[in-house]
């Protein structure tokens, strides 16, 4: 499967999942580095197309991704954005990051946060910001946490 036809693959294949919500929304489907995001408009329905913690949200992203993945599609990586929400949801976490970093450069001492892994991707990109300070992540599965340092410890 090439590019074009991932892309229209996956456009369909959420807005299939959508339909089983009765949310019949059109999806707006782009690349950028190699993953396909797919943006869905906002809906009556958001709480539940997201999810607690947005544990519905990155089901159907895992979903969709894995369908790709059995079906030899050249680009599988999916970012699916319902709303808006991992936009306000990255931009809090970055102004958070922002805190912790700052605390951690006055105080010396260390932070851990307990985060899934697109949110330490985003606190790893604020901290590049940073030249006093370092991160890096620990643990394995469910149990990996991002850790705060300053540079010279």
């Amino acid at each position: 499967m090439d590019d074009a036809t991932s892309i229209a693959f996956a456009k369909k294949f959420l807005e299939d999942i959508l339909a089983f919500y009765e949310v019949n929304s059109d999806v707006d489907a782009t690349t950028s580095d190699e993953i396909i995001e797919l943006s869905v408009p906002s809906t009556e329905h958001n709480s539940i197309l997201i999810g607690r913690n947005a544990e519905t949200l990155r089901a159907m992203q895992y979903l969709l991704s894995t369908v790709l993945r059995n079906n030899n599609a050249s680009l599988y990586r999916v970012n699916i954005d319902i709303a808006g929400y991992k936009k306000q949801r990255a931009e809090k976490l970055a102004v958070e990051a922002k805190e912790w970093i700052e605390t951690v450069i006055r105080t010396g001492d260390s932070h851990i946060a307990s985060l899934n892994a697109a949110d330490r991707r985003i606190v790893h990109q604020v901290a590049t910001e940073y030249q006093e300070v370092q991160t890096f992540s620990e643990g394995e599965g469910r149990e990996r946490k991002i850790i705060i340092a300053q540079k010279s410890s």
